[in-house]
């Protein structure tokens, strides 16, 4: 049999850029480009010695990838779908930058954009979308990750000033971030808090000797008497409801991004079988890698096809949060599942960071557990089934 021309990209299996507009994908083009020239080459290292790249953060303002589906104060306004593509090509380099963009925009700027006041939107998200400024969420605390509702952070009214003592864990830009949104109890149920860095009694600490997520910055937050003003309080945010629709944003970057890492681990895979030779051919020719190679394309393909039809029900403004459980549940094993069998392909040449499917797996495994974990979207998805919560 003659040999066919491989696929320049596995998701041409099922021709899915043709379900994209134009726009769309000249966008996501755009930020290919762009990783490919400023942050390809350099990932591995920046990995390797736990760096995270701040003078890139302005170059991601001027590509307008921060808070780019969000709309006015200098954001973009793309669709969702161009907003999920951005977060592929992101992912593709590195988990630990679509992190950066999507705590961001999807979270810091989200959580100003949709529950602030108007002097909050004026004053932050013009220089958040720039990349001016930078932005965390703080929302997971040392005992409380998966249970929000019991969060120990507390703030307290004092005349018309708030008293915000606690503390928050595993905050992506914490260490870096010019302003955090921060959810604490108080008497009136749920709050949000815009708190600057340089506040008195604010400090941070970054976490330290991590396996995963090392181009990202990860970081401890600690409030001990922080006095704020009311006028920090983000006045449409009124209960627990509104740090879960921040994470529902972050959540569709994700189910998008993950697919870049488990696509950029096939690429490597098959790029590195079609040039290892074994028993005088390419190991691509052997049947039992043509089988690895075919179940991770139609994994791939299958969560990239979930993604497009999740981003058409979130510009129709239908998408539900099990759906969008659904999506990152299922994206995310997939992509894990394939950038560890890519692994195996690459035989022991897969654990040099020359080669990326070992580094995707080791980021995967946090996109796995943050912004909700396996077993808490399961059970979203079990709840939505049955109708019985499994939580209690």
């Amino acid at each position: 049999m003659t040999p066919t021309s491989p696929l320049n990209d596995p998701f041409d299996l099922l021709d899915i850029s043709s379900q994209v507009g134009e726009e769309e994908r000249d966008i996501q083009a755009t930020v290919r480009a762009f990783l490919d020239d400023h942050v390809r080459p350099h990932i591995a290292d920046w990995f390797e010695t736990a760096t995270f790249p701040r003078e890139l953060v302005p170059e991601l303002g001027k590509l307008g990838v921060l808070g780019m589906h969000l709309t006015g104060y200098g954001c973009a306004g793309t669709s969702a779908t161009a907003y999920g593509l951005a977060c592929l090509e992101l992912e593709a380099v590195d988990s630990g930058l679509r992190s950066f963009v999507s705590v961001q925009g999807s979270l810091a700027m989200y959580s100003i954009w949709r529950y602030g006041s108007e002097e909050q939107k004026q004053e932050w998200l013009p220089r958040l979308a720039a990349g001016e400024a930078i932005g965390c969420f703080g929302l997971t605390e040392p005992d409380h990750g998966s249970d929000p509702a019991n969060m120990s952070t507390r703030a307290v009214r004092d005349g018309s000033d708030w008293i915000l003592n606690g503390a928050k864990m595993w905050i992506t830009n914490g260490g870096v971030a010019d302003v955090a949104t921060v959810w604490a109890s108080t008497e009136e149920g749920i709050r949000g808090f815009l708190v600057p860095r340089g506040t008195p009694g604010f400090t941070t600490h970054d976490i330290k000797q991590k396996l995963s997520m090392r181009a990202s910055v990860t970081s401890e937050l600690s409030f001990a008497d922080v006095r704020l003003p009311d006028s920090a309080r983000l006045p449409e945010a009124r209960s627990l409801g509104a740090p879960l629709g921040c994470l529902n944003e972050a959540r569709f970057g994700i189910l998008f991004g993950a697919l870049g890492a488990g696509r950029d681990s096939l690429q490597a895979a098959l790029r590195y079988a079609d040039s290892r030779i074994q028993f005088d051919r390419p190991i691509s020719g052997f049947q039992l890698t043509q089988r690895k190679l075919a179940d991770m394309a139609v994994s791939l393909n299958t969560g990239m096809l979930l993604s497009l039809h999740l981003a058409k029900l979130k510009e129709a403004g239908r998408i539900r949060p099990e759906q969008i459980s659904i999506g990152k549940l299922n994206n995310v094993r997939a992509a894990l599942d394939v950038a560890r069998e890519c692994r195996t392909i690459l035989g022991a040449n897969g654990i040099s960071l020359e080669y990326a499917p070992l580094r995707h797996a080791n980021n995967l495994e946090s996109v796995l557990t943050y912004e909700g974990t396996e077993e808490i979207h399961t059970l979203v998805v079990g709840q939505a089934l049955t109708g019985q919560s499994a939580f209690r």
